[in-house]
Order: structure tokens, then sequence, then C-alpha cells
């Protein structure tokens, strides 16, 4: 059975996709940080729709805890194979020039240590070489990185930028270990990211100006998400898929 870890997977994308994938009948470790009834929810919809599902707390800015997360994951559910880097932050809207160091800071620990730390664990035992099964990683970036997100949140720009990077490189060392390694790039997407950036409504208002003339929803990018995780992708590796309304 497909064994899929999701990071941040209490809420908004992360949620999204656990349940997806257990409408697909995988199993399904929910990690979270803080909120563990949101993250038992997430595992309650995931049994209903059909999967297996358990929750582990997890900070992913914290070596060990990460390195406890895919342990306690295998244990329960089996050999990992299939992995979702998806945990991340923003900080409320602002100018590079009035950033504090804290914050810039606290922004690259989340987005960049903490995806790398998921990754680094994702090629420990999803690595033929190193005698996993084989699989794959889809990374969460942002339509920031491409955009810049200028006079909103660099510092979240320039960390989904270091994810791009991260993918493309990852995705040729892992391809001869029988790794795929993809992005997904969500645009405007209604999650509770917006609120805690300060702008609630960013989604909707903004979202109105794509091409598409809305905002996306979370089950839009999961689609996405477990695509890139099937074999229907088994060919597509260091590639970026943007679900961005044409933005």
């Amino acid at each position: 059975m497909a064994h899929l870890v999701v990071t941040g997977g209490s809420r908004g994308i992360g949620a999204a996709v656990c349940r997806l994938a257990g409408a697909r009948g995988w199993a399904v470790t929910v990690n979270y940080r803080d909120d563990a009834a949101a993250a038992e929810a997430t595992a309650v919809a995931v049994r209903a729709a059909g999967g297996e599902a358990r929750t582990v707390r997890g900070d992913v800015t914290r070596e060990a805890e990460v390195v406890g997360l895919f342990e306690s994951a295998a244990a329960a559910l089996g050999p990992v194979t299939h992995v979702v880097a998806n945990a991340g932050i923003v900080a409320p809207a602002s100018k590079l020039a009035d950033m504090t160091a804290e914050r810039m800071a606290r922004v690259v620990e989340v987005n960049v240590t903490g995806t790398l730390l998921t990754a680094r664990e994702a090629a420990r035992r999803l690595s033929r070489a190193r005698g996993g099964p084989g699989g794959a990683l889809v990374i969460v970036s942002s339509m920031a990185s491409r955009l810049g997100s200028p006079n909103e949140y660099v510092d979240y720009a320039a960390s989904k930028g270091a994810l791009d990077a991260l993918t493309l490189g990852l995705a040729r060392e892992l391809a001869p270990e029988g790794v795929r390694v993809n992005a997904v790039r969500p645009g405007l997407i209604e999650t509770e990211i917006h609120a805690s950036g300060g702008a609630p409504d960013r989604a909707a208002r903004l979202g109105a100006t794509t091409p598409i003339g809305r905002a996306g929803t979370v089950g839009e990018v999961a689609e996405a998400v477990l695509w890139l995780l099937s074999d229907a992708a088994s060919y597509t590796t260091g590639a970026f898929i943007d679900v961005s309304g044409g933005r």
C-alpha cells in the first residue's frame, strides 16, 4: 500500500492532500505542529474516505522531530513511499526595508530549513540505493517564487525560490535511485495562510484579477499534488505545476 507523509497536514493544502490520498485508498501520516484537534479531524476524514491514517506531532525545523516523524510513520503504517513537504509560513505584509531579522530568520527556518530536513529524510527512506522502496516527493512551493511578492513578502518569495532550486537539484540527484521529485506552485488559493499574513480577504480580492477570474481551492492544488505522486507521472521529475489561474 502507498504510504504518504504530509508535513503541515492539519489544515489548508496539506489537509486537502491527505483527504484526496485517503479517497484513493492510501495510508496517510498527518503531521502537525500545534493543532492536534485539526490533525485528528483530517485523519478522520482520510479514514472516512477509505484510507488509513494516523497523526504525528513534529516541528519541521527541529531535526530530531523530523527524524521521529518518519520513524513513527513507518512503525505505524509501514514503509514510507510518498512524501509531501508542505509545512510553511508567511508573515504580515511588509516591505523588506521594514522587516526585522527575526521575522526573516523564522520564515527561512520553517520554509527552507524545514523543507530541507523533510526532503533529506524522504531521500534517506525512499532511495533504492539505501534500501528503500523508491517513490515520490512533492515540494509545495509558490507562485511567489516567480512573482517576487513586492511590497508584501519578498522574504517568503525568496524562501520559495530556494525550494524551486531544491526541486531541480534533488530531482537529478535521486532519479537514479528510484525517487521522483517535483513541485507545485500554488497561486491565490483560499486558505488560512492569508489571515496569518494579515489579509484574510487577499485570495478572493486578488483572485478576481487572474485570467481565470477567481481564487483557487485547496482541492485543485491537491489534485495536482496527487498526480505528481502517482504512477501516472512516472516519467516526470524536476517539474513544476503552477496552480495559479494563469497568473
